[in-house]
């Protein structure tokens, strides 16, 4: 029987045993409730949980729940997370508890993927085996439409491969998207004008679920060239929505402001693997999954595999491109390449719009980062005959 295979971190409060623990999340999340009742038949039982090894980890234990396939409704991912996602959180006699992964049967998998994927965005952009730089319109919210245009051909034409609006950035009176966005494309035809170069512009589209699409189509008729989505606030099936619409043709950039509420307890909540393995079946072609030298938590080995989880195969869709964003700038570059690989967008908005000598500074100086990583020259010493490089690293350092 086809299942959706789920493997969860919990610890039981004092005096539980981890196998009731363990029974307890099968049965809250299939076919048990708390007492006994009246209108249980017994052939409901080939629904129910299926719990694996139950194994010693760090102050708990692991196991793996098997969910029958019958239990999900194909496509409704608001269904498949309240299932393995579900009232377990709350269970009075566990203390913690955390979603590690989730592995999909294909048939539970009704979706595209990414229409662009990691190779597609590369085509795009012209570039071929090499990190993407990437920066966000800083600061996030207050600037009018003009000058985070402005702002976007700094950027730009110093370098990077991709713009994006921050998080909170949306359609606000201040800097409404229908003038920002021609606006910034203005800017962007003139970098390719001026230098060849096709340089990527994400435009927020986040809204309520009922008017998502048609935003995303008001982005495609004002000249997008790629769409942004916070996912987890919009909801996941917003990707979906988006993707699947005909006639948008875009890659789709997924933010994911708030996963910390749910990722950065390494006892409870969600991990990011999960969400990862969601966004890529639904279509993003990018997401943000943390950088191994940044601002933000982080632990390098779990972030190594939430990123090898949007490259490697995964029943024939097309990758999704990691973004190493938070914290990041021109002195973190060298060890965000030997850790993560080049198959990854280097997203730095401070790290870029800091620098001493300004945006297009900035975007030259995470450029050069890159080509010193990707020709194994030490940054301080390819620094010596880049000034913007070597700008940055005296203000920002180098990262251990």
């Amino acid at each position: 029987m086809t299942e959706i295979t789920a493997t969860y971190y919990f610890r039981p409060k004092e005096g539980v045993s981890p196998d009731w623990a363990a029974r307890a999340i099968a049965e809250e999340q299939t076919t048990g409730t708390w007492t006994d009742i009246a209108t249980r038949q017994e052939y409901v039982h080939y629904l129910d949980g299926i719990i694996g090894d139950i194994k010693p980890s760090g102050a708990g234990y692991t196991c793996t729940i098997g969910y029958p396939s019958d239990i999900f409704e194909p496509g409704n991912i608001p269904q498949y997370l309240s299932v393995f996602a579900g009232n377990l959180f709350g269970l009075s006699k566990i203390a913690a508890v955390r979603l590690l992964d989730v592995e999909f049967s294909r048939e539970l998998i009704p979706f595209n993927g990414p229409k662009f994927g990691i190779e597609g965005v590369r085509k795009l952009v012209g570039s071929e085996g090499r990190p993407h730089v990437g920066t966000i319109i800083k600061p996030k919210v207050g600037l009018n439409p003009k000058d985070t245009a402005e702002v976007a051909y700094e950027a730009a034409i110093g370098g990077v491969d991709l713009i994006k609006d921050d998080e909170t950035l949306t359609d606000q009176k201040f800097c409404p998207l229908k003038e920002r966005l021609p606006l910034v494309m203005e800017k962007m035809d003139q970098v390719k004008s001026e230098t060849g170069r096709n340089v990527l512009y994400a435009v927020n589209i986040s809204t309520a679920g009922d008017k998502i699409v048609e935003r995303a189509r008001e982005a495609v008729r004002s000249g997008a060239n790629m769409l942004m989505i916070d996912v987890l606030v919009c909801g996941f099936d917003a990707v979906r929505a988006v993707a699947e619409q005909p006639g948008i043709n875009l890659p789709i950039h997924v933010h994911r402001a708030m996963h910390a509420a749910m990722t950065r307890n390494p006892e409870h909540g969600i991990a990011m693997r999960p969400f990862c393995r969601l966004v890529r079946m639904l279509g993003g072609d990018q997401l943000h999954t943390g950088t191994v030298s940044g601002k933000m938590e982080h632990d390098a080995s779990e972030l190594k595999g939430d990123n090898l989880t949007l490259t490697g195969d995964f029943f024939g869709l097309k990758t999704t491109f990691p973004v190493a964003s938070g914290g990041l700038h021109p002195g973190g570059v060298d060890k965000e390449v030997r850790m993560l690989g080049r198959d990854i967008i280097l997203q730095a908005g401070g790290g870029i719009h800091g620098h001493p000598d300004g945006t297009r500074a900035g975007a030259a100086a995470m450029r050069q980062a890159v080509d010193a990583a990707l020709a194994g020259i030490a940054p301080a010493q390819y620094a010596k005959d880049h000034p913007e490089l070597k700008r940055a690293l005296d203000k920002w350092g180098i990262a251990n």
